[in-house]
């Protein structure tokens, strides 16, 4: 009698006698097969990115997760919106198209691995399959982006690391070059606006100048104003010398007639280059040199906004220029030679560990139950 046939009657009886535990074997026996037997190999293809910024002076920005990490974590918003954007539904359609992977993960694999539906697999599956097969993390304390591709083929898993590779530099670059360009484009049409402005404002002051027949009423203001001072003088003069032959000269007398008609002239004289000047509700030289002085200081103003815009449109390109992030390829896509996945024995282990918490949950239920019924 062999051992084998010794150790059957009991082994039987054993799991006649509890069939949560005859499950129990059947589960772990047949995870154990799968697992180490008929689960397909898959090749893992690695790369390893990191994203740098063109920019020599930007200054380090504070991030709470590089803060509990303990990395630096300069470019970690750049690195996790790549790592979006390469688990996106758009990337997994594009990598489809490219690579044909609803039809490679659809024909190939064990029944439980590949994709079922295959080529008629819907977006919405295709996509949750992708997930399953292609894993970008972002390595906190490296502070680079670690991609994963997954596939039956060694040389189809290389092929999607390297798309994923190459559409993430894509994306950057033209991420990237889109926003200093909007920059630029938007100081471009704000000099322009502002140029026109000047020229409309420039044209304005040269056509009151030409209405108004002078280049500058201020100064225009300024010789009537001296002229108006200097006949004044020259009547207090004649006053003065009046006054002094009126003390032994009689009224009508021959020069003291003179001089009251000279001063009479220069005071009319000096009443009408005042009227020029300032005069109530009359079109005077006060009110030309305002309008003229308002229209002078909107030209000023526009040129001085003109010319901040002209400064502010060279440092946007300066600084567009050297805010662009450039994909750095750490360890290019590698191809595998063996299959990394599944980790059987690993596996294994972690499937018959689970199996036996449930279990042992299942048996505890069942021993409440069986205290409550007694």
């Amino acid at each position: 009698m062999t051992i084998a046939s010794t150790l059957r009657g009991p082994v039987q009886q054993w799991l006649r006698r509890s069939p949560l535990r005859s499950l129990t074997a059947l589960a772990c026996v047949c995870t154990a097969v799968y697992w180490l037997g008929i689960a397909s190999d898959r090749y893992v293809s690695e790369a390893r990115l990191i994203i740098q910024s063109t920019s020599l002076h930007s200054g380090a920005s504070i991030d709470l997760g590089s803060l509990i990490s303990g990395s630096s974590g300069g470019n970690r918003t750049d690195q996790l919106l790549l790592r979006e954007h390469l688990r996106s539904p758009d990337m997994a359609e594009k990598l489809d198209t490219a690579l044909h992977l609803r039809e490679h993960f659809g024909s190939q694999g064990d029944w439980f691995s590949r994709m079922w539906k295959g080529t008629e697999a819907s977006r919405e599956d295709f996509y949750a399959y992708y997930l399953r097969r292609v894993q970008v993390e972002y390595d906190e304390f490296a502070g680079v982006l670690v991609v994963k591709s997954q596939a039956y083929e060694p040389e189809k898993a290389q092929q999607i690391s390297q798309m994923l590779v190459q559409e993430g530099e894509r994306f950057m670059n033209r991420m990237a070059h889109a926003i200093a360009q909007d920059q630029v484009t938007f100081l471009e049409g704000q000099v322009q606006a502002l140029n026109s402005k000047v020229q409309a404002s420039r044209r304005a002051l040269l056509e009151f100048q030409e209405k108004k027949g002078m280049i500058s009423p201020e100064a225009a203001a300024q010789v009537i104003a001296a002229i108006v001072a200097n006949l004044q003088g020259q009547m207090v003069d004649l006053q003065a010398q009046r006054a002094a032959m009126q003390a032994y000269l009689v009224a009508d007398h021959p020069n003291i007639v003179l001089l009251n008609q000279r001063i009479d002239a220069l005071e009319k004289q000096i009443a009408q280059e005042q009227a020029k000047l300032a005069a109530p509700g009359g079109k005077t030289l006060n009110r030309t040199a305002e309008a003229f002085a308002q229209l002078e200081l909107q030209s000023r103003f526009d040129l001085d906004m003109y010319k901040t815009a002209l400064t502010a449109l060279e440092q946007g390109r300066l600084e567009a220029t050297r805010t662009l992030k450039k994909v750095s390829v750490l360890q290019q896509p590698n191809l595998p030679q063996e299959a990394k996945e599944p980790r059987r024995l690993y596996t294994t282990s972690i499937w018959v560990v689970t199996i036996m918490l449930l279990a042992g949950l299942a048996h505890l239920l069942l021993a409440i139950v069986r205290d409550h019924k007694d």
